[in-house]
Order: structure tokens, then sequence, then C-alpha cells
């Protein structure tokens, strides 16, 4: 400041606060008893604004408390959450995890205001303005059959898919839509014998009857491992679909979320794809293929 304006805005102060503030003595000024309050003060404010509001929020993942609320279907969570929370139990033992799955009606909603942080899966509503995605990987279907059923000891083809009774999970998992489009496009019509709304209902009804269920390849996988089932590849070329984590611009600087999103993608991604290996023994080289 010049020094007429200095002495203005001193003038200003003294009249608003009813204190000389500083006075003359010899050799110079001296603050008054109330100006040497004010400055302490001032140090304290202006030192909150700078580690509060100018300085770069830091997210320690060793030390954070945070809870993190993530919105996956019922496949999404087998696939995700094992995996993740055996990283932060090393690498952020106190941070929390909360799992929904709300309605494609309220997943929007709560992303904007900030009731979620992440949405993990395929949701292709969320691919509009105001939101950011990243692609972990890429995935597809398959089908799950009982042990010893007899059409694998046969041929796996159009004429027996249709012949077989079906299991469908009737979930909002918009991947099924995908299926559902690549079915009729060959037009291939299922004899649906019963519908669920769980993908964990699975096993028993297919171990324990001819039923077949065509499913995303990590469930019909998951299962498979587990003993109760065997993994057949869909008779046509099965669509691919886009695994990815969608949020908010609201959340996108965030300290604690960025670093979440590192780990998401640290963990799952396309180099690290563990299903990458049964999709080519069912289908071969299919990325890049149209179905």
């Amino acid at each position: 400041m010049s020094q007429s304006g200095f002495s203005t805005a001193l003038a200003r102060l003294r009249q608003r606060l009813d204190d000389d503030l500083f006075v003359r003595i010899p050799g110079g000024m001296e603050p008054t008893a109330r100006a040497t309050m004010m400055v302490e003060a001032a140090r304290q404010v202006l030192s909150q604004v700078s580690s509060s509001i100018l300085e770069r929020p830091v997210f320690s993942p060793q030390t954070a408390q945070s809870e993190f609320h993530l919105a996956l279907t019922d496949i999404a969570e087998i696939v995700f959450i094992p995996r993740l929370l055996h990283h932060l139990e090393r690498e952020a033992p106190s941070v929390r995890i909360e799992c929904s799955s709300p309605g494609q009606g309220h997943l929007r909603d709560m992303l904007e205001t900030g009731k979620l942080d992440l949405a993990l899966g395929y949701f292709p509503d969320l691919e509009a303005n105001g939101f950011y995605q990243q692609r972990l990987y890429q995935h597809t279907f398959g089908c799950m059959v009982r042990k010893n059923h007899p059409v694998l000891s046969g041929k796996f083809d159009r004429d027996a898919y249709r012949a077989l009774g079906h299991a469908l999970v009737a979930s909002p998992a918009r991947s099924n839509d995908l299926l559902e489009r690549m079915l009729e496009r060959h037009k291939i019509r299922r004899r649906i014998m019963v519908r669920t709304p769980h993908y964990l209902t699975l096993p028993s009804i297919i171990s324990e009857s001819d039923l077949v269920a065509s499913v995303p390849l990590a469930i019909a996988e998951y299962f498979a491992r587990l003993g109760v089932v065997e993994v057949l590849p869909l008779p046509v070329t099965p669509p691919l679909f886009g695994v990815q984590q969608y949020w908010h611009r609201r959340s996108n600087q965030d300290a604690g979320h960025k670093w979440l999103r590192e780990q998401m993608a640290r963990l799952f991604n396309s180099d690290s794809d563990p299903w990458l290996e049964t999709e080519r023994s069912l289908y071969g080289h299919i990325r890049g293929r149209r179905p």
C-alpha cells in the first residue's frame, strides 16, 4: 500500500474500533494494547484460512478414519469388495466401506448430493455431463449348468441352448439389457422356467436342476470355483461391456476420493483382469470382434 492509502485505511479502522491502534512515541509508532491483541487474533485467523482453505488437503490413508459409500449390484460386491477390503487392511486400516444398491432413479441423485462416492459396474445412464468415468476392464457373459449335466457331453449350440429351461436373474443391472438385445438380434428365444432377483440363489437352483443360467462371466467362474456348477460358453459371440467407476464432479478434487479411485484402478484393470483367461478359453480373442 502507498503511505496515503495506508493512512486512509488506518483512519477508517480507528473510527470503526474507537481506538488509536498506533500512537506516536519518541523514535516511531507503538501499537496500543487493543492493536496488540488484534494482531494475535488476526494471525490465528490467517493461519486457519491458510491451512483449511488455501492449502490443498492431504489424505493420509494410514491414519484416515473415513467412510466411503459405494453403489454396486450384488454381482459387483462379489467381484470388488473382498479384494478391496484385503487391500485396505494393509493400506488404510481404519477406512470403512458401506455398500448399497440404489435404483436407477436414485443413483444419479445420491452421487450428485454426495450420499454416494462411487458407482462401480456398468451404468450407461451416468455417461452424462456432471459425471466422470474411468474404465477398469472389459467383461462378458457365460453360462452355468450343474455338474454332470447331459449337455456337457454333447454339442452346446443354439438349438441346445433354446431347448434347455433357463433360470433368469431379473435384476436392475444394466448389463442384462446387453445380453437381452444380443439374444434378440440372433433371434434366440429362451424358455424361462424361473425368475429370481438374486444371483446368490443361482447355485442352489442350477446345481439341483437341468436349467441353465446366462450370467456375467465373473459370477459363473466364482460359483464354478466353489465346485457347484460348470461354465459353458454362450452359443454365439457374447457382447462385451465396460466395468467402470463413476463419480460426480463435486467429488473430483477431494483428496480422499482421489485416493480411493486410484486404489480401485490399481486393483481392477485390464492388466490384472482375472477372467480374461477364462474368456479366451471359451470364446477365443473376441475383443474388437463384433458379436
